[in-house]
């Protein structure tokens, strides 16, 4: 929906009498609700590619990944030798960061397992029901590479997958110019990627996903990517399971007379740097803070190594919205249902405590989106497209099935419950169903 008509649609009622609207835009580009999932083109190229690779295997996928990366080994799994040479590589100061951020990931994540706990209750005496988490046994974790090499997205799936207790995770990362991309392979090995392949895009998720010769497929894929990964994703979501299907990523500010515009321009640039469909938009309560911002952005935007990227993401699908007042702009806000959204607020509890749709939640100046995405230690994988109304983003539960059992103990409460289950069946006309309840009143009945 255009972000005018659904303004209109938003303040109309409560405007009506007045006949105008309270709301003012101050910017308008196209609204997060206009970015479409892959289109009809993609589609086509990513299903007759993964066909390709469910027939042909390793051949297919060794095709592709000439074609596309033009990387071609004698094998795409790194050897332990290789894998050795990489670490070696890697200087003091890179192998300590990616340390503190992976520590904070591993421990937050352990906390969130901690918070799963298996059931049992007892309905009543020898009537026992509960519930088990278990680990997926295996997962493929994509990491994408190209202009930007996402290192932190290792952490996010492997590490997570693996404190989540998954027996077996593998990694695929694309090589950046013929090139290993040495960072974030140790960032795999680090994490606990029990194998690490060097391969990108459709070819890397329709190989872990379907399987070849030389790749075991696995149960579940996730993971960030471009386009044509994330229909890939899509495609194969059924014959294994996914995180979320991911767009191009999405940030929003909450801001009031009190908030910085200079540190509002930078979070929203600092994201929408990601590519040129990137959203970001600012909510506010100050048309001074707005009309500043807009400024700080352009001064910007003109000195930023990634600002042109950035521009056109901020010329497209960046907007800037005047609200009356907090209200107001958390009904916007949670329509909207952002990502990452910072509160830059004097009265930060407000978002916190009733904010019920994004991502990712900011509170306050001192943190920001690059904080979340790459070492405070929440994970970086998140909703967007409006997902965050029925969904959170990837965490160590994602990795875990919630499966039930029961058990009944006694002969009594087996034919009881058989009586009532055999009545409740033979409503709905399942005389199969019906009969496992009474052969077991007649088993165990009577006694």
């Amino acid at each position: 929906m255009k972000l005018k008509k659904y303004i209109l649609m938003l303040y109309m009622e409560k405007n009506k009498n007045k006949g105008e609207i309270r709301m003012e835009i101050l910017k308008q580009g196209k609204s997060a609700a206009d970015i479409k999932s892959a289109d009809d083109k993609v589609s086509a190229i990513v299903s007759e590619t993964l066909k390709n690779i469910e027939e042909e295997g390793d051949k297919a996928v060794k095709e592709l990944s000439e074609k596309f990366d033009k990387w071609s080994p004698e094998s795409f799994k790194l050897s332990e030798e290789q894998i050795q040479k990489v670490v070696d590589q890697i200087d003091d100061q890179t192998k300590s960061d990616i340390a503190f951020a992976q520590a904070n990931i591993k421990k937050f994540a352990e906390a969130q397992k901690n918070s799963i706990n298996d059931i049992e209750v007892e309905m009543e005496p020898g009537i026992i029901l509960g519930h088990k988490n278990i680990p997926v046994n295996s997962v493929g974790c994509y990491v994408p590479g190209g202009r930007y090499p996402m290192v932190a997205s290792a952490h996010m799936s492997v590490l997570t997958a693996k404190v989540a207790g998954v027996k077996r995770v593998i990694a695929c990362t694309p090589p950046i110019n013929g090139e290993i991309p040495k960072e974030t392979v140790y960032a795999m090995h680090q994490a606990g990627a029990d194998e690490i392949y060097i391969l990108g895009g459709i070819q890397a998720m329709g190989a872990m996903a379907l399987g070849t010769d030389t790749i075991d497929s696995v149960d579940m894929i996730v993971g960030p990517g471009n386009a044509f990964v994330a229909e890939a994703k899509r495609q194969l979501f059924g014959k294994v399971g996914i995180d979320l299907l991911a767009g191009p990523t999405e940030v929003m500010v909450i801001a009031d007379e009190t908030s910085d515009p200079e540190m509002i321009a930078t979070d929203l640039i600092g994201q929408m740097e990601h590519g040129p469909t990137s959203p970001g938009v600012l909510i506010t309560t100050s048309k001074k803070i707005a009309e500043t911002t807009i400024e700080e952005i352009n001064k910007q935007l003109k000195t930023l190594p990634t600002g042109e990227v950035a521009k056109q993401s901020w010329d497209e699908y960046g907007q800037i919205i005047l609200v009356d007042d907090n209200e107001e702009a958390l009904k916007v806000a949670d329509d909207l249902a952002y990502e990452h959204v910072e509160i830059l607020t004097k009265d930060e509890d407000f978002f916190l405590d009733n904010m019920t749709n994004y991502g990712a939640l900011f509170v306050g100046p001192r943190t920001n989106v690059a904080f979340g995405d790459k070492v405070i230690g929440t994970n970086h994988t998140l909703p967007t497209k409006q997902a965050a109304k029925y969904t959170g983003g990837l965490w160590v539960g994602k990795f875990i099935k919630n499966v039930t059992y029961q058990r009944i103990t006694s002969d009594e409460k087996s034919a009881k419950i058989g009586e009532y289950a055999a009545r409740l069946c033979q409503l709905e006309n399942f005389a199969g169903h019906a009969e496992q309840g009474l052969l077991r009143v007649r088993k165990y009945g009577n006694k």
